[in-house]
């Protein structure tokens, strides 16, 4: 991580042109003040024991990381501050790839963030979905060189329309998902990395499962014909899939695909109330998710908010004034308790996003495993 926007001014006199946090639209000024600096240092410091607390360690040669986030509009909501950038870099930090949705057609902040986790950390980015129900949004995933590597398979998912059914819903997914390979160690694998249709209603989930049911059509076939290392498959993102939406789950897991059992029924939204972000992996023997010592699957929910943004009045105090600059209409915060209400369901989630980030611990080391059943084969 490069920390060094956050050291005091009087050290960065003669060191202008190695700062990150720097406003393209003010003439390129510094983006933190002292006060500033000295939160957004309180606050990693806290984050950084959460993470440790919360998610597993990074270990040589047994174990993976990966991560799913929907960062809400990333690179549109011009408001967010370089703090919020320096919490979303520390998170993404404690994985080794993370699958990341909503990227906008403006990349400044996304840059900054891959400049802040430093030169060995890569990422690949797809085309923003032109139109308007592609949301000016894109693909991407940011991850750790020393651990991962991309394998050269790129890609995004179009439905050919000889699957397109008469007076269908919809031809095509609304944000193009990606189809992605990486590799660590001997292990390859494919990522499809998907943003559904969102809203109940019996419209919106109608959509929904045409987009899951034509996904799975091309990804029968990928299966069937891809090559060996691409067919462990991971579908992960923002499957916008809502408690009554068994029959789309199905689709997905009538094709061999798990769900992750360390993410099952866990709340991902800031709400705390909808299963939005899910991991599914058809995957072989020896790609598996890493167990505790009572033999559950290691994966969860990292709730950010817990550390950074905290619900609290001392907290929310602390950014009354940059509530006030960024709020359209600053004359309704006339109060706390207008303060903590817009805090919590505007500003905190314009800063962060309205998801959680999602994770799993793979497990790469399985060699004995492997030879053992090759043994005795021969």
């Amino acid at each position: 991580m490069w920390y060094n926007d956050l050291r005091p001014e009087n050290e960065l006199m003669n060191d202008r042109y190695s700062l990150i946090m720097l406003d393209s639209e003010d003439n390129y000024s510094r983006m933190l003040a002292e006060d500033e600096k000295k939160r957004t240092i309180a606050n990693l410091l806290r984050l950084r024991n959460g993470i440790l607390a919360n998610v597993p360690r990074k270990t040589v040669d047994t174990n993976l990381l990966l991560g799913s986030w929907n960062i809400k509009n990333f690179g549109t909501l011009k408001n967010r501050t370089a703090e919020s950038l320096y919490y979303i870099a520390e998170i993404i930090n404690a994985f080794d790839i993370v699958a990341i949705q909503e990227i906008n057609s403006n990349l400044s902040d996304f840059k900054k963030i891959l400049r802040v986790l430093g030169t060995h950390w890569k990422h690949t980015i797809s085309d923003v979905t032109e139109g308007s129900f592609g949301n000016d949004e894109r693909f991407g995933f940011i991850y750790d060189s020393r651990r991962i590597a991309h394998s050269g398979l790129s890609g995004e998912i179009v439905i050919p329309p000889e699957l397109i059914e008469n007076n269908a819903i919809i031809n095509q997914l609304k944000r193009t998902p990606t189809f992605t390979g990486f590799e660590s160690g001997w292990r390859k694998f494919s990522i499809v990395s998907v943003h559904l249709h969102p809203g109940e209603g019996s419209n919106n989930k109608a959509i929904r499962k045409e987009e899951v049911r034509l996904l799975m059509e091309i990804l029968k076939e990928k299966l069937d014909t891809s090559a060996f290392e691409n067919r462990n498959m991971i579908i992960l993102g923002d499957t916008n899939l809502y408690e009554d939406d068994d029959d789309i789950v199905k689709l997905i897991t009538d094709t061999e695909f798990i769900e992750s059992e360390g993410l099952k029924g866990k709340f991902t939204n800031t709400s705390l109330n909808q299963i939005y972000d899910r991991i599914f992996l058809n995957v072989d023997d020896y790609f598996k998710i890493a167990v505790d010592e009572n033999d559950k699957e290691k994966g969860g929910v990292f709730n950010l908010f817990d550390y950074v943004y905290i619900d609290s009045p001392n907290e929310i105090a602390k950014y009354h004034q940059l509530m006030l600059s960024h709020k359209e209409d600053p004359s309704t915060l006339t109060s706390n308790t207008k303060f903590k209400t817009y805090f919590n369901r505007y500003w905190k989630r314009n800063q962060m996003s309205d998801h959680l980030p999602i994770w799993l611990e793979l497990q790469t080391e399985s060699s004995d495993e492997f030879l053992t059943k090759t043994l005795n084969k021969i």
